[in-house]
């Protein structure tokens, strides 16, 4: 639905109307959004030829976010990057975003925060092009934010990439680099403090997390990937989803996995984990032919070679860790919820 000022006041308080049409204030809007924010629905029209993806991701106050952590700005831009990351991965472009939001009573007349959590989910929607075309405000039961995001793109009919497409002799590839969420994570928890001042300007792998839109577009206009799956939950357990829904299974060479320089950092035990089951990179993990030549980099994003897909063999693991002459079953230790 699309946020409204039009109902009753019995229904609706003057805090949450303010609240409404500050949100709405700040919306921007594209050609695809015929009707936004302002009444009972958004209107979009999606190009010619093309299908409609759409994701949601719930932000959680005590799991995915803590206010005394994370800056307002940082929880707005974490937010939109989970929806937008999962665009990316089916080469999907964002056409609109919606935001439904539970806050506190603190929270809703804490205008500083409210401003700073637009600030950093709009900034990252405009660097997109993706409209806030609506969405719902509640007043939370408990003292805990709770977000919701609705994410909408575009693909062309029948071609969006997918996690069950990888084939036996694909070559496995990553873009960017792993492990720097979870470094950055750890540091946070140690000293929040410290990271009060960081921005999107600057390379923040936790706090403010960048979806690969142009890399995932590219694969699928210049038909570069066989399957795709974007690592949000660990490269364990991402992997393990592909392999799965694919019928497929792969071989991983550790010593070509791209070590982010902050979990370079850690200690060996510690960059392990972060390399292969620490979440929330939001890189993208997708396989190709073998005769596919895939470049260095797209889009200003690195693409290592990682590894390969093969046949799935009884009593063999589904993934395995090559490390010189040594191989090692890799069990999905990302994380799940409900764990």
């Amino acid at each position: 639905m699309s946020y409204t000022s039009k109902s009753r006041p019995s229904q609706k308080s003057p805090g949450e109307l303010l609240l409404i049409e500050r949100i709405r204030s700040r919306a921007s809007t594209t050609r695809a959004l015929r009707l936004g924010i302002g009444d009972d629905c958004a209107i979009l029209t999606p190009p010619p030829g093309h299908e409609l993806l759409v994701t949601t991701d719930f932000s959680l106050e005590g799991r995915h976010f803590r206010r005394q952590w994370h800056t307002p700005a940082s929880i707005g831009h974490r937010t939109l990057t989970r929806g937008l990351s999962d665009l990316a991965a089916m080469g999907a472009r964002p056409l609109a975003a919606f935001l439904s939001l539970a806050l506190p009573i603190s929270a809703a007349r804490n205008t500083h925060w409210l401003d700073g959590f637009l600030d950093g989910l709009l900034t990252l929607a405009h660097a997109h092009n993706v409209p806030l075309a609506g969405g719902d405000t509640a007043e939370s039961p408990s003292d805990n934010i709770l977000a919701d995001i609705v994410l909408l793109g575009s693909a062309p009919a029948g071609r969006a990439l997918r996690r069950s497409t990888a084939r036996p002799g694909d070559l496995l590839y990553c873009t960017g680099s792993l492990g720097g969420a979870a470094a950055e994570l750890a540091a946070l928890a140690a000293s929040p403090r410290k990271f009060r001042r960081a921005t999107a300007a600057d390379d923040h792998p936790h706090l403010f997390p960048q979806p690969r839109i142009a890399v995932g577009a590219a694969l699928l206009r210049r038909r570069l990937a066989t399957a795709c799956i974007d690592v949000s939950d660990g490269l364990s357990t991402d992997l393990a989803h592909l392999c799965t829904e694919s019928h497929v299974a792969a071989e991983l060479n550790l010593t070509q996995l791209p070590l982010h320089p902050l979990a370079a950092a850690l200690d060996d035990r510690a960059q392990i984990t972060a390399l292969l089951h620490g979440g929330e990179d939001y890189e993208l993990l997708f396989t190709a032919a073998p005769s596919t030549k895939i470049p260095r980099s797209i889009a200003s994003t690195p693409i290592t070679c990682i590894g390969r897909i093969v046949k799935p063999q009884k009593n063999k693991p589904l993934m395995t860790i090559l490390n010189g002459d040594e191989h090692f079953e890799l069990q999905p230790r990302g994380w799940e919820h409900f764990q």
